[in-house]
């Protein structure tokens, strides 16, 4: 339920277009927006807080020789394990070429050849070279850094950082605004942004586990949001594990990219036993899901799983893949000569706020793009580099149809009530949010079961009984959502792994739609029933 019992500060301001969230998704929809005012939302400093800056393997687009766009849509769909949405896959792989000439012109450095052609990669289940990339490494930092810079310069964006926004603002059948709390989160009063279009880009989930590659501003906020305003989820049993964060302890686990694999790196246990072979046909470029369980596997037996690339990549490693280099030395591994220890950790949601091929949600007035959303297009189970295509083809198709259903500007003003509250965002995670990251990551991890799940969702209901912030409530929600599909799902397909229901079933080939509604009535049904 929405609250209305803190009045909000005013905010003065003209814009009637808000973005929620300064990553990929959020920038490049305010760009493709301009000259129409906006203003855009960011609780960490543009850049800092999203999980696109962190992309190191970039973009996937059919723009080689011979390659086409029904091989992009078939590795798509082969990937989503059968409940991909192939229309809206298809439009997406068609419009991803006209996104790289636009990141182009925005100033993305993608590598080049000697001829000033793009330098395209190849990665895990894809059948051609087709990745564009930067530096080898450093796609979503380059791309995030000339989109800053071309923000920067535009008038028409306003950049407001450090908000944290926690509510969306609902009248009737429509989202009219948002409330948010400045100062990062720290203080105590809380600003509404009255608005006649909110986009919201506000990233994934992966803090909602204890072992993630994802910043902390990627804790599920976003979606527990939209479902607390009404908005249907889709898919959110569907989490993607990374198989190669590198394990050094540290959190958020820094990455070693698929492009390692791709440029012939192999996973060995602790006996120097190449494991992947035994499981799967393509051994390390199987899909990742595969080779996530796979690494779990040989960690859980204690044997351990490194990707060793001293022979595939060699003394070009500190060149060639720059971020890699770095985190390891950091830790005093040379991946040049050593194997790099590797765990699967949370690295992207299939799942989130249920849109349309215009972006738009189940509630007027609620666009959403990037990882917040599900747009159908990475089925159980994502095909690698994906995910940056998705953010920049959905975020300008929503800047396209906002500029159709509101072709004029309106000089709205901001409310004038004021208003404060004692629930500011704490900079640590606080005991509640790490008893839930645990809980995630045990329960609700690469491996599940129906014992693990509904413990997972009685717990659940014990921290929303004994937390109340609104913070924690927007995050508790999104877990209750992916807790609640899972168990729901009696099957395996793609990101989803139930070791009790290990098969796919042909009944099971569907999207899941789940409403916090409907998610409160089975976790009441759980609740009722006797502990396993």
């Amino acid at each position: 339920m929405l609250t209305d019992h803190f009045r909000p500060q005013s905010f003065n301001g003209i814009d009637d277009i808000v973005i929620v969230g300064g990553g990929l998704a959020g920038l490049f929809c305010a760009l493709k927006l301009a000259p129409r005012p906006v203003t855009i939302l960011a609780a960490a400093p543009i850049g800092h807080g999203a999980s696109s800056a962190w992309a190191q393997g970039g973009i996937a687009a059919a723009m080689s020789t011979g390659d086409t766009f029904e091989k992009h849509v078939a590795d798509t769909v082969a990937a989503g394990a059968g409940i991909v949405d192939e229309k809206m896959t298809r439009m997406m792989v068609a419009e991803g070429p006209a996104r790289i000439h636009d990141l182009l012109e925005f100033g993305v450095p993608f590598d080049r050849d000697l001829e000033g052609k793009l330098v395209l990669s190849r990665e895990a289940a894809h059948s051609e070279r087709r990745i564009v990339r930067v530096k080898g490494d450093m796609a979503g930092q380059a791309i995030m850094e000339a989109l800053i810079a071309a923000v920067r310069k535009t008038p028409s964006i306003r950049v407001l950082e450090g908000y944290v926004v926690e509510e969306l603002v609902r009248e009737g059948r429509f989202i009219a605004g948002v409330v948010a709390r400045p100062d990062a989160g720290q203080s105590k009063t809380r600003v509404l942004f009255p608005a006649r279009a909110v986009v919201l880009c506000s990233g994934g989930v992966g803090h909602l586990y204890a072992v993630t590659t994802n910043p902390w501003e990627a804790c599920g906020q976003g979606v527990g949001m939209a479902a607390r305003a009404g908005a249907i989820i889709a898919d959110p049993e569907f989490v993607q594990f990374h198989p190669t964060a590198i394990n050094i302890g540290r959190d958020p686990a820094p990455l070693a990219t698929e492009a390692l694999r791709g440029d012939g790196a192999i996973l060995v246990n602790s006996k120097d036993h190449r494991f992947m072979l035994d499981i799967h046909p393509d051994g390390e470029l199987a899909p990742r899901d595969v080779v996530s369980r796979g690494v779990f596997a040989e960690v859980q037996a204690g044997r351990g799983a490194f990707l060793d690339c001293t022979k595939a990549v060699g003394k070009h490693f500190p060149e060639l893949f720059p971020t890699v280099y770095a985190s390891c030395i950091s830790a005093g591994i040379d991946p040049v000569t050593q194997p790099i220890p590797v765990a699967p950790a949370v690295h992207y949601h299939m799942g989130g706020v249920l849109t349309d091929g215009e972006g738009r949600t189940s509630i007027d007035g609620l666009w959403a793009a990037g990882e917040v959303t599900s747009t159908g297009v990475h089925g159980a189970n994502r095909l690698a580099s994906n995910s940056l295509l998705e953010a920049v083809v959905f975020a300008a198709r929503i800047a396209e149809n906002i500029k159709g259903s509101l072709p004029a500007p309106k000089l709205t003003p901001w409310g004038d009530d004021a208003g404060e509250n004692d629930d500011p965002v704490t900079v640590e995670d606080s005991p509640p949010f790490k008893r839930l990251r645990g809980l995630m990551s045990e329960c609700v991890g690469v491996v599940r079961t129906r014992e693990s799940l509904t413990r997972a969702i009685r717990e659940i209901a014990e921290l929303e009984r004994a937390n109340i912030r609104l913070r924690f409530a927007n995050i508790i929600t999104t877990a209750k959502l992916i807790a609640i599909a899972a168990l729901r799902r009696t099957e395996s397909r793609g990101g989803h792994f139930r070791a009790d229901c290990p098969e796919v079933r042909p009944e099971w080939r569907r999207r899941t739609y789940l409403t916090l509604a409907e998610a409160e009535r089975l976790a009441a049904e759980v609740a009722e029933t006797e502990p396993a």
